[in-house]
């Protein structure tokens, strides 16, 4: 079985890169950050404040967060809704970071992620796949950036996108999900100590890719 983890902080392509990587190989991709989004969307449609681990806890047995491979592509579910474009909205990846956070979510979700990858070859993309899902993956990745092109990047992605969007509070955003993310309790984002280091900030998407893929092969 061949599992591939690639770890970063948000924006640093990792979810580009797993995607492309996964259809060189013929293998699956599993977003897991789409699974923490939708977890996020369903606390705040619930009305739970996303950092209280103790409300959080509470709306636990009412998850119900399925994946789903559609025509190649993961589709995330709540319940029986498709929410795989919602989870895509600039406030949800702030919700996400938060709940991410909290030991009970991981733990669950975690759980579902590890029964995906022990049946079948896959990569994976997080923030502590190397870490904490995934320790012995065959192939690890800490994949990065900087600040500025990291933003650069998903400024771009979202205007495609029609979304209307302040560069400075975008950027703002990023550096505080990077603060948070890296400084939770549980299962912190940081680089695996048998991880490969990737700064991709003056690399394509094709590059990176390619550097990856000759790793592995």
């Amino acid at each position: 079985m061949i599992n591939i983890a690639l770890d970063g902080p948000a924006g640093s392509g990792k979810s580009t890169i797993a995607k492309a990587i996964s259809k060189k190989l013929n293998i699956l991709y599993l977003d897991t950050g789409a699974m923490y989004r939708a977890f996020g969307l369903m606390a705040y449609r619930c009305g739970v404040d996303a950092k209280n681990a103790v409300e959080v806890e509470k709306i636990l047995p009412l998850v119900d967060i399925k994946v789903k491979y559609v025509d190649g592509a993961q589709r995330t579910y709540l319940g029986d809704e498709d929410v795989s474009e919602k989870i895509r909205e600039n406030h949800v990846s702030m919700l996400a970071s938060a709940v991410s956070a909290h030991q009970c979510v991981r733990e669950k979700l975690v759980e579902l992620q590890r029964e995906i990858a022990l049946g079948t070859d896959c990569v994976l993309d997080g923030r502590d796949i190397g870490t904490h899902v995934l320790p012995n993956a065959n192939y690890k990745f800490y994949v990065t950036a900087s600040l500025e092109e990291r933003t650069d990047r998903r400024y771009k992605e979202l205007v495609a996108k029609g979304h209307t969007v302040d560069k400075d509070a975008l950027k703002e955003e990023i550096a505080t999900r990077d603060y948070n993310d890296s400084h939770r309790k549980f299962a912190p984002l940081r680089q695996a100590d048998d991880a490969v280091y990737l700064d991709t900030s003056n690399m394509t998407a094709e590059e990176v890719v390619d550097f990856v893929i000759s790793r592995i092969k």
